[in-house]
């Protein structure tokens, strides 16, 4: 049977980090975390009592008790950079958590210092290994759509919404035009990462909206402040293509040009009704055919653990002699078309990107 992939994780006192630790509880036959770097003495205590891992204080700690696979950094984006080099320098491969650094020159110097140096480096960018995604892109991949010509994300925010465009219009490295502007209105507050609200309270929302025009390609970038916990809006993502649309889950296509074959995506969940296998997703069909089978089932994992369990995949393979599945010039791409988001919705003119260093990787 073969061994479990080792990773350790520094930062493992963070939101993020505990997604992995919760991958590893669920999948051990597959994952095993070595240790948590966790700076302070009381949350080390906490996360050691917690998940019954070895918590050490330092990368140093770290590995001289165990070197695993690949160390997963999930810290802030202006402490990354920092433990990337550090790993670099001793060898050791890194997934990192995006951004994997706080602006574009730190983007730049980070290409200098390890892509063209050869450090093995992917980045945790998750979004494109959701489930439903996975779906989308299968369809897309087979030509049902034809030619792509448009992509609306109404997902997440930035880099994670340039992410998917990219994805779904089948964008590399191309240059964009991009416009952009803001909507504010009021709206009922919904959950945040500590739980559900515990009163009602109106805020105020900033909209953004972004049109990122390819030439022939039109990316619609649509997010609304912390709409992807929100009850009460939704999340959106249709792609467009001279044969047919994904829309949310709903697929229109043509079985000949006087033939429209519409179709929907539909989870297969086991655990429901009388079924008694367990509760967990076995897939996503559609028609009569999968485009997604979980290979995590039976493991009670929602979608973003899902996709961030490929993100280890993928690392592991990676680290194995594989192919880069997002390597820092893709991080570094969305990351840089998020700034440029930002500074047309802030100052209302048109800007367009500009090839940068990591274009020729």
């Amino acid at each position: 049977m073969k061994k479990p992939v080792v990773f350790g994780i520094v930062g493992g006192a963070s939101f993020r980090a505990q997604y992995y630790l919760r991958i590893a509880r669920e999948l051990p036959d597959r994952f095993r975390v070595s240790g948590l770097v966790v700076r302070d003495g009381a949350k080390r205590q906490d996360m050691a009592e917690r998940w019954r891992v070895p918590v050490l204080e330092t990368l140093e700690d770290l590995l001289e008790r165990e070197r695993p696979d690949f160390v997963v950094v999930s810290v802030s984006g202006g402490a990354c950079p920092d433990y990337l080099l550090r790993l670099a320098e001793l060898g050791v491969p890194a997934l990192a958590e995006t951004p994997p650094a706080p602006d574009l020159a730190g983007l730049i110097d980070l290409h200098e210092r390890l892509t063209l140096r050869g450090a093995r480096v992917q980045v945790a960018e998750q979004y494109h290994l959701y489930p439903l995604n996975v779906a989308r892109s299968a369809i897309i991949r087979e030509g049902r759509l034809g030619d792509i010509t448009q992509a609306t994300v109404s997902v997440s925010h930035l880099y994670h919404g340039v992410s998917l465009l990219r994805k779904m219009l089948g964008i590399g490295f191309e240059d964009a035009s991009i416009r952009g502007m803001r909507f504010e209105a009021d709206v009922v507050a919904g959950p945040g990462r500590g739980g559900p609200p515990t009163e009602e309270k109106i805020v105020r929302k900033p909209r953004d909206l972004a049109w990122l025009d390819y030439g022939g390609k039109l990316g619609i970038y649509d997010f609304t402040a912390d709409q992807h916990r929100s009850w009460v809006r939704s999340n959106h993502l249709s792609v467009r293509g001279v044969r047919g649309e994904i829309f949310d889950t709903r697929l229109s296509l043509l079985q000949s040009f006087d033939t429209p074959q519409p179709l929907e995506f539909k989870r297969i969940n086991r655990g429901e009704w009388e079924n008694a296998e367990g509760y967990f997703l076995q897939g996503i069909m559609a028609g009569d055919r999968w485009v997604y089978e979980n290979p995590y089932a039976p493991a009670r994992l929602y979608d973003d653990e899902l996709a961030i369990a490929a993100c280890l995949d993928g690392m592991a393979s990676y680290v194995d002699g594989g192919p880069s599945f997002y390597g820092l010039p893709e991080a570094s791409q969305d990351c840089y078309l998020g700034y440029l988001i930002e500074e047309a919705v802030r100052t209302g003119e048109t800007v367009t990107s500009q090839r940068q260093i990591w274009s020729a990787v």
